[in-house]
């Protein structure tokens, strides 16, 4: 394992292409964040508004980033053949597999970590002049605050996995970033076409991007379909499901 993990490392780290994807996807989440901070105001009564969720607008869109990463991870080796020579090298595919999600996760994890930390910091200096304070009853220092940083991090991980998983199914970079994008974003536009309460709260249960933003939540945690765990565990689940498909696509298939 160790060695596939090596070489794993030693394709990603040269890689301009992941490089710049992942510096993209830091400057555009941090720049979301920072204008929905500068944007957000909260009036002495109440607001009724979630600064965590505010902070992190900027993972919103980071999201797309983070699947793109994980397809490009396997989609395009595909795509140049590359995936015959990782095959040859790591004959046991879902050691390779197990190998390109620990690094994918990993680089997104750390990427995702400054892109987090940065829009978390501007929330706690530039909310509070805007009204969001504890005699308002927010608290943007709590377990809560904590909680939904690393939530964010965590999820943007998974969806890179949930990319990855998908494109080791679809075997191709462009059906597999459809495909992904669509599991994302499906959900949340057929709940909101949907009419009947009950039938769009399990819409919103079930979709994967709908449960990262409710594991974000620090306010109104009644309210939401799902608790921050529960939404968390949400995005678990697909992209352990993609995985699971994705790596018996790979062993039962040839290359």
């Amino acid at each position: 394992m160790m060695e596939a993990l090596r070489a794993e490392l030693v394709k990603a780290w040269p890689d301009r292409g992941t490089a710049w994807l992942l510096a993209t996807g830091v400057t555009l989440s941090v720049a979301v964040s920072a204008v929905s901070v500068a944007a957000a105001r909260c009036p002495a009564a109440g607001c009724g508004q979630d600064p965590a969720r505010i902070s992190l607008t900027g993972a919103y869109p980071g999201q797309v980033v983070a699947a793109l990463a994980g397809v490009l991870v396997i989609g395009g080796e595909y795509g140049t053949g590359m995936i015959r020579v990782s095959l040859a090298a790591v004959p046991r595919r879902g050691r390779l597999l197990a190998a390109k999600a620990i690094v994918v996760a990993g680089l997104v994890a750390a990427a995702s970590a400054v892109a987090v930390g940065a829009a978390m910091l501007a929330g706690r200096l530039i909310l509070p002049g805007h009204g969001f304070t504890a005699a308002s009853g927010l608290d943007l220092a709590g377990a809560g605050w904590w909680r939904a940083s690393l939530c964010a991090v965590a999820c943007l991980a998974l969806t890179a996995l949930l990319g990855l998983g998908v494109a080791a199914a679809v075997r191709d970079s462009a059906a597999a970033t459809g495909v992904t994008l669509g599991i994302l974003y499906l959900f949340p536009v057929a709940a909101g076409l949907v009419q009947a309460p009950d039938l769009r709260r399990h819409l919103e249960q079930i979709s994967p991007l709908s449960a990262a933003l409710d594991s974000q939540s620090t306010a109104g945690l009644s309210s939401l379909p799902l608790s921050p765990w529960q939404g968390l565990g949400v995005v678990a689940l697909w992209a352990a499901a993609a995985l699971v498909l994705g790596g018996l696509v790979l062993r039962l298939r040839d290359a």
